[in-house]
């Protein structure tokens, strides 16, 4: 059956961990994946979820199902995480899916098949998975001007006058906070144009929700998407705990759904899930419930992502001021003001390439960098090989 098959290109970043695995050199530096490190270069197992995992071993007594959306208490906990008392717990729909990307494939698929003419409208850039998953399903799919490359920021009237054209039904997917791939974040004023278009066209927000906790803080990073919950009828978030809780291989995430319609709502995502995956995972969501639902775990816990936090703002201060001495000029200056864990430099493949051959510093294709993967030890050096490959 396989004989005649050609394999999909490999996912360039799957692709780049490969390369940087077989790299014999000791002084590489890996700005490309997408996980947090800590300033020793490690991607630690955060305190509060060592010790709701034991609390779980020692208390849990059945590895049984659960139910088709998940654990309805995880559910909850995600709800208030995200949405705050932004709407009465009666308008959201939940389910629990694999990790983010499963969140993102449930809603999408949902989605086309009880709206197959929607289309999607995606910024230009966004996460490759994005495209992928919608071209995958057949989905239509238009991009929206976003990123100015020239400032480093957002190009508003530009994005503005592209989802002007999307229509009644229509998916417009943004990013909750820390875009990725370009760090430059939507700020209150273009929240509430984008909520006063979807109340005038029809169209539907979609927000993937997968860094809250990374960019300005838990409450600022969801003040995006509480605003749209509270004014429109219904709003789709894919939310992840990979990065803020650091249960990347647990596979934790959530579809919630504002809407009138609830429990219709709920026996669709049921549906869905029985469908694509039966049951979601457990442990990392009940891990999660564990941490929200316990006054000391949950304050250990954000005293943990927010020392992550000003770490990578740190990262970036410190590496913008090294390009500024590198350079003599303050052309890197948008690093220090964008969030979350990446930022585009403005280096073209074969930039990319060179930064990888000749200095060991390893970036995605497109010239994406996650600051994370910065330690004071490499921030000195990474400057360098920028300005001088960058010139």
């Amino acid at each position: 059956m396989f004989e005649t098959v050609t394999p999909p290109e490999p996912d360039k970043i799957i692709r780049l961990m490969g390369m940087f695995a077989a790299d014999a050199r000791t002084d590489k530096v890996d700005l490309g994946v997408g996980v947090y490190r800590s300033p020793a270069g490690t991607t630690p197992v955060m305190e509060a979820v060592k010790k709701a995992e034991h609390r779980i071993w020692a208390a849990q007594e059945s590895k049984t199902y659960v139910g088709l959306r998940g654990d309805l208490g995880f559910l909850d906990a995600m709800r208030r995480l995200i949405l705050g008392e932004s709407v009465p717990a009666d308008r959201v729909a939940g389910a629990g899916t694999p990790g983010g990307t499963g969140a993102v494939r449930q809603v999408l698929e949902t989605v086309h098949r009880l709206n197959p003419q929607a289309t999607v409208w995606i910024s230009d850039p966004t996460w490759p998975n994005h495209p992928a998953i919608i071209d995958h399903l057949g989905q239509k799919r238009r991009s929206y001007r976003y990123y100015d490359a020239t400032t480093g920021g957002i190009d508003r009237a530009g994005m503005m006058a592209d989802l002007a054209g999307a229509g009644r039904g229509d998916l417009i997917l943004l990013h909750g906070c820390c875009h990725n791939p370009t760090g430059a974040d939507l700020l209150p004023d273009d929240w509430q144009e984008i909520a006063a278009l979807c109340a005038r066209t029809g169209a539907i927000p979609f927000v993937d929700m997968a860094y809250q906790g990374f960019g300005a803080g838990l409450e600022a990073d969801a003040a995006g998407v509480r605003l749209l919950a509270t004014a429109l009828p219904e709003v789709l978030i894919a939310a992840s705990c990979s990065k803020n809780f650091g249960l990347y291989r647990e596979r934790v995430g959530t579809v919630l759904i504002v809407t009138e319609a609830k429990a219709a709502a709920e026996g669709v995502l049921a549906g869905m899930n029985r469908q694509n995956f039966a049951f979601p995972p457990d442990h990392g969501a009940r891990v999660v419930q564990e941490i929200l639902g316990d006054e000391a775990l949950g304050a250990l816990w954000r005293g943990e992502l927010e020392g992550m936090r000003r770490a990578m703002e740190g990262n970036r201060r410190a590496l913008a001021v090294a390009l500024r001495a590198a350079t003599g000029s303050d052309r890197f200056g948008f690093l220090a003001a964008h969030r979350g864990m990446f930022s585009l430099i403005g280096a073209t493949p074969a930039q990319v390439d060179r930064l990888r051959e000749d200095h060991g510093i390893y970036l995605v294709g497109d010239g994406r960098m996650n600051v994370a993967g910065l330690t004071p030890e490499t921030i000195p050096r990474v400057a360098r090989a920028l300005a001088e490959v960058l010139a």
